[in-house]
């Protein structure tokens, strides 16, 4: 069963945060993607309790009940991370996330590295401008476009965002895919198909819940300065990117995976973007977090 609580961060802001699994497992700290929630679906409970894992997420500053952090930069996510850790009397933990959840999980090894035991960044975006990196490079129409909107600032990303939320306030998967089209692959339209696209489209609407102040804030966070360099990460780093993954190209985990020290690289040409949040990837990455827990 998920349990749900709320915890202060700081500035005594309140956090929704989510634990599934095994209560007395090894804990897994986990970071969702953008724009979305924390909340775990019933495979995810299903596999951290069969792996003996205490799977903890949290929805960021400004999605679902949790409050904005107008302004926050990628290594904000270290001080919620640190508030939850503490709130729940967790001393180490390993950690990874999912798409715009990468960069927030780099953030914790890099900014908690006695806390964070290995850290998985799985088709995770990198820094914008990073040198050698062409950043758009790849993306769908939709992903090019909202980040064009996020370099021109909030004034020209907000509206932007807004149409996109409405566009995808739709009540099938066949209508979410049609909204998403021109960021889906194959595989990622072949899972959003079944239960997985019923659960994502339950998760946008519960991270949409109060308006798009998460999806900003991510947006511009990954288009200005992270506070800090992935160079600098010392616990374990595993990268995974999938080649056909129209929302963060491969590039990405390419430059991830040259710059972080001693990082281990997982390349599927047959993966997308969603389809590593599926079980059968879950799996392989929790398996690689826990022998290192």
């Amino acid at each position: 069963m998920v349990s749900t609580t709320s915890i202060e961060a700081a500035g005594g802001r309140s956090l929704t945060v989510y634990e599934a699994g095994d209560p007395g497992g090894a804990p897994i700290l986990y970071h969702h993607g953008t724009p979305s929630s924390g909340a775990p679906s019933e495979p995810d409970d299903r596999l951290a309790a069969e792996q003996k894992v205490r799977l903890v997420s949290w929805d960021r500053a400004g999605y679902g009940e949790s409050p904005r952090n107008r302004g926050r930069d990628v290594a904000a996510a270290a001080e919620e991370a640190a508030a939850i850790l503490d709130a729940l009397a967790i001393e180490r933990c390993a950690s990874w996330g999912l798409s715009g959840g990468g960069p927030h999980a780099l953030a914790c090894a890099a900014l908690l590295p006695d806390r964070i035991a290995a850290v998985a960044s799985v088709a995770g975006i990198a820094p914008h401008g990073a040198e050698g990196l062409d950043w758009l490079g790849g993306m769908g129409e939709a992903n090019v476009q909202e980040f064009g909107a996020s370099l021109a600032g909030e004034e020209t990303l907000r509206p932007a965002l807004e149409a996109e939320a409405s566009g995808m306030a739709v009540t099938t998967t066949d209508e979410l895919v049609a909204a998403m089209s021109t960021v889906l692959s194959p595989p990622d339209v072949a899972v959003l198909a079944g239960a997985y696209g019923e659960y994502l489209l339950g998760n946008f609407k519960r991270a949409l819940a109060h308006g798009i102040d998460g999806w900003v804030d991510d947006d511009l966070a990954f288009t200005r300065t992270w506070g800090f360099e992935p160079a600098e990460i010392g616990p374990p780093v595993l990268v995974v990117q999938g080649r056909q993954d129209f929302m963060v190209p491969g590039g990405h985990g390419d430059w991830l995976a040259a710059q972080i020290p001693g990082a281990e690289a997982w390349f599927s040409e047959d993966e997308g973007h969603l389809t590593l949040a599926q079980p059968r990837s879950v799996r392989r990455i929790n398996e690689w977090l826990l022998e290192r827990l």
